[in-house]
């Protein structure tokens, strides 16, 4: 279970929660221009846009959940199980795995990322035999806009998203309308509408949001987070807008023990918050909230080696006496 958001302050933001039962000890990764990008049917292109992340790295190939190119086109790939379907046809067919990097290597923004992936189909290509086919979908944004990318029986399935949020199953069409549940959601104290005669006053602060779903399901999640997001301030200092989003992010975030995942519990593994503007990727673990930060041009981006970044698990405190 994840949830991904795309957040417009000064710059733009983009990020995510990874919720899982287990961790594959992620990394922040870099992949330069000049990395051989190897693709399981096109070739591997001499150059292409850097892209900063987090994943992992198997047999020198990166893996990513999320990623920012350094044009601040972002993708983020979210479980999406039993609804996937990988069997579409198109100018090119991609593996799930490197759907991230097929089009963060070639695409500035997302009018081009749509152009790319209106002529690309998705089959159930595994990337190794220890690692199976995932079922996902995406979501793909940049400062204007934001899209949602679900593999359906016959090919993807391209829709704009103007919520700029994504969560689990069900797909996104049905997000998209139970948010007309939710209409009357505000951050101001309720009228009474209930009987105008009676003398009924809020008795907290807070009443104006009654009723929105605090389970830990997708759909309830996805209410969540839009209503978060649609309702936060936007400082424009960097400092402050990263730390609202991470506090947006911590709206649904999922807590060790409450989620089972057969004999494990699902958890927030990360949460991650890339300043697409300046391709500085921020993160925190589930161990260390601290937020850390790693910067893509602080690397040779012209290189032909990947740079990788352990994320920092274990928890630390600053004692003050």
């Amino acid at each position: 279970m994840c949830t991904a958001v795309s957040f417009l302050s000064s710059d733009h933001y983009f990020g995510r929660n990874l919720d899982l039962e287990y961790s594959y000890q992620e990394s922040v990764v870099i992949t330069p221009r000049n990395y051989p990008l190897r693709f399981r049917n096109a070739k591997t292109p001499k150059t292409h846009y850097a892209m900063i992340g987090a994943g992992i790295v198997r047999e020198d190939y990166p893996l990513y959940y999320d990623a920012t190119n350094e044009y601040g086109l972002s993708m983020a790939g979210l479980n999406f199980p039993g609804n996937a379907v990988y069997d579409g046809v198109a100018s090119y067919t991609a593996a799930p795995f490197e759907l991230i990097p097929w089009v963060l290597s070639q695409c500035k923004n997302t009018e081009e990322a749509l152009v790319l992936l209106k002529n690309t189909a998705l089959a159930p290509i595994r990337f190794s035999f220890s690692l199976p086919v995932t079922d996902l979908h995406w979501m793909v944004s940049d400062k204007e806009k934001s899209i949602t990318v679900e593999p359906e029986k016959g090919g993807l399935m391209i829709r704009e998203n103007p919520v700029c949020v994504l969560t689990n199953n069900p797909p996104f069409s049905y997000h998209l309308h139970n948010l007309k549940n939710y209409m009357k959601l505000s951050e101001n104290d309720p009228e009474n509408t209930f009987a105008p005669q009676l003398d009924l006053q809020p008795c907290s602060r807070g009443m104006g949001a009654l009723g929105m779903p605090g389970d830990l399901s997708s759909q309830s999640r996805f209410i969540r987070a839009a209503f978060t997001l649609w309702h936060s301030v936007r400082p424009p200092e960097e400092d402050a807008a990263v730390n609202q989003f991470f506090h947006i992010l911590g709206a649904v975030c999922q807590q060790e023990g409450c989620v089972r995942a057969g004999d494990h519990f699902e958890k927030t593994v990360y949460s991650s918050c890339c300043n697409t503007n300046r391709g500085i990727y921020y993160y925190n673990t589930y161990d260390n909230r601290q937020i850390r930060a790693v910067h893509l041009r602080h690397v040779d981006l012209n290189s032909e080696r990947i740079v990788s970044y352990p994320m920092q698990q274990h928890t630390s405190f600053q004692n003050i006496n």
